[in-house]
């Protein structure tokens, strides 16, 4: 009985949505992000309007919760389902080196920006897990664990997520080696592991501690002696 109260807490809703629906908002952006914790890639932001005004929209999205309490299989269907149904879907992709220069956090406001500025129609109002962008002037709402409350941040934390997976595992093909398919740039095992073996390559954070690290212990190697003054050269 505890455990089905607890999931039944965590199934997101539209409450959120049809209150500022009552006050007259008619295209309400639901914002989420992708990637923030990882150590290579680009973070990804995804918003999505739902249409408020269908009856069957809670029917149609069942299952819709946070990316992170879902399977691929799961956030891969979903994602379709999601496409089909919303309104407007908007995608804003950040790359590493402007993560490095800016910070994760201004980073991922910039993709959110950006992922607003593809809505069409435009939003009116925005709901985002979180954060609050400065850098939009419209109204909008930050909500702490809002990919679990609010369906339209779920929506579009699946649709952050699956993007960015799916860019990770094209990524794959250009930087072989990394396991990018498989761990999408986390901090896992077999990431560590190549990136003692290969070091860092173009689409790491170079700025992230566990990377950072690495770069510098490559550097420390190459330090000419007398052990290691041929292989690795001039410097």
């Amino acid at each position: 009985m505890e455990t089905r109260g607890r999931n039944q807490r965590e199934k997101p809703t539209l409450a959120e949505e049809y209150v500022l629906r009552a006050q007259g908002y008619q295209h309400i952006a639901g914002l989420d992000e992708a990637g923030r914790g990882a150590w290579a890639g680009p973070v990804v932001a995804a918003a999505v309007i739902l249409p408020l005004h269908d009856p069957a929209l809670n029917r149609m999205l069942d299952g819709v919760r946070d990316s992170k309490q879902l399977s691929a299989r799961q956030r891969d269907a979903l994602y379709g389902r999601i496409s089909a149904v919303a309104v407007a879907i908007g995608i804003g992709i950040i790359a590493a080196e402007v993560i490095d220069a800016l910070g994760i956090v201004p980073a991922t406001r910039q993709a959110m920006a950006a992922a607003v500025q593809q809505l069409s129609p435009p939003p009116d109002f925005l709901l985002i897990d979180a954060l609050h962008l400065e850098e939009v002037a419209l109204p909008q709402k930050g909500i702490i664990k809002g990919d679990a409350k609010c369906l339209s941040i779920a929506a579009a934390s699946i649709i952050a997520k699956v993007t960015r997976d799916r860019l990770l595992m094209d990524l794959e093909e250009k930087y072989p080696g990394y396991g990018f398919a498989r761990h999408k740039g986390y901090g896992t095992r077999q990431h560590r592991a190549a990136l003692n073996h290969l070091g860092p390559c173009d689409i790491h954070r170079r700025s992230y501690a566990p990377v950072r690290s690495v770069g510098q212990d490559s550097l420390l190697s190459c330090l000419p002696t007398l052990d290691n003054r041929d292989r690795c050269g001039k410097l």
